[in-house]
């Protein structure tokens, strides 16, 4: 139209907002069916809102922040959509708000591979003593706080641990930010003045103020995408992937190339691993479910006359230069496949992954450098 209005839903004249015009709670165009099922994984999450909504002027500011970052936003929720099937499912099975679901796009953008200051690592940023109480592996092979299932199972225990100590969604989240020790000292201070304990009248680290905020700001563009001119992009209401038993010795590289798959965009659905060979029997990966059947086929072609990854032992008076030179490699391949850096101390008895047969260590060395750059 020529005012720059344009009819939305139902007939509503609507004006694409301005920064200062971005309500806090626009009126509802769209209305939900729960009749039919549901369009995409959008129209899911909105039917699971259960938490009470946060009216502030923060909640206004980081609105204002996203929408203004339309890119940005629509990056976050496309690297989303390899996860949320996964994660929405967990969350009804356990009966809990499907808010929680926005939960790694506050924390990490939805970046398995994102690394805090703090260590806080993952999907779900959990540091390192956290991951440890909710009995997430983190040793030299694998760190479960960046494993998209354990970290999305581990997240919703803590959160339902969090919830029954508080009986309110906002200090549960607030906790999970913060701490539940500080949060906790936060409501006693007010108690003990005669304040309200309510989210919202608690003195919190500037993080953990605008946590909430920042939850409900998406929850308010995804609930109400065409008041904010945003369009979402489309995730499927489908099952995105599941898992496969991966044979000892194989390497990330080459397991991409049975799914053909870019190595980057099979490391998002598998970044749990810190050396990029599978070292332990019994260890599985995450394969789309669109393409697990030739997967499955090729990987059974694999056999043993194939050269694969084993694991060795260094021994007293070995070096790294004669290892490497004995498994043809470089130190320098031998030290990026085996996440070895200038300071890293080597001993005797120590593990390393070499090849066990001639093999080009590319994929290998390439799936390390991969799986040690955080995603954009």
């Amino acid at each position: 139209m020529a005012d720059g209005t344009r009819l939305a839903a139902g007939g509503l004249r609507v004006t694409p907002l301005t920064v200062e015009e971005i309500p806090v709670r626009p009126a509802r165009v769209l209305k939900l069916d729960l009749t039919r099922d549901a369009n995409d994984i959008w129209d899911r999450i909105r039917r699971g809102f259960a938490m009470p909504d946060l009216e502030s002027d923060l909640v206004i500011e980081r609105q204002t922040f996203y929408i203004n970052r339309p890119t940005f936003l629509k990056q976050s929720f496309e690297r989303g959509s390899r996860y949320l099937y996964f994660i929405v499912d967990e969350i009804e099975q356990r009966g809990l708000p499907t808010e929680l679901a926005l939960i790694p796009m506050v924390e990490s953008n939805f970046n398995p591979l994102a690394l805090s200051p703090s260590r806080a690592s993952g999907l779900w940023q959990f540091i390192p003593s956290t991951g440890r109480n909710f009995n997430l592996t983190q040793d030299k092979w694998v760190d479960e706080r960046r494993d998209v299932i354990a970290s999305t199972r581990a997240a919703l225990d803590y959160l339902e641990y969090l919830y029954e100590m508080h009986g309110d969604w906002h200090l549960a989240l607030a906790s999970y930010n913060m701490g539940e020790g500080a949060v906790g000292r936060a409501i006693r201070r007010n108690r003990e003045a005669g304040l309200s304990t309510e989210y919202s009248a608690l003195r919190l680290s500037v993080e953990a103020t605008n946590y909430v905020p920042k939850l409900q700001a998406f929850k308010n563009i995804i609930a109400r995408p065409e008041l904010f001119d945003f369009e979402l992009p489309f995730v499927a209401n489908d099952q995105h992937f599941t898992t496969v038993e991966a044979p000892q010795g194989l390497d990330l590289a080459t397991a991409a190339k049975l799914a053909e798959m870019p190595l980057d965009e099979f490391v998002a659905l598998n970044p749990g691993y810190n050396r990029p060979v599978i070292s332990r029997s019994g260890q599985s990966l995450v394969v789309p479910i669109d393409r697990v059947v030739p997967f499955r086929l090729r990987l059974n072609q694999l056999n043993d006359g194939n050269a694969h990854w084993k694991t060795y032992q260094l021994k007293r008076g070995e070096d790294l230069g004669s290892v490497a030179r004995r498994h043809g490699l470089s130190v320098t391949q031998l030290r990026q496949i085996n996440g070895l850096n200038a300071r890293s101390r080597i001993d005797a008895g120590m593990t390393l992954v070499v090849p066990d047969g001639k093999l080009d260590p590319a994929g290998a060395v390439e799936a390390a450098r991969v799986l040690n750059t955080p995603a954009r």
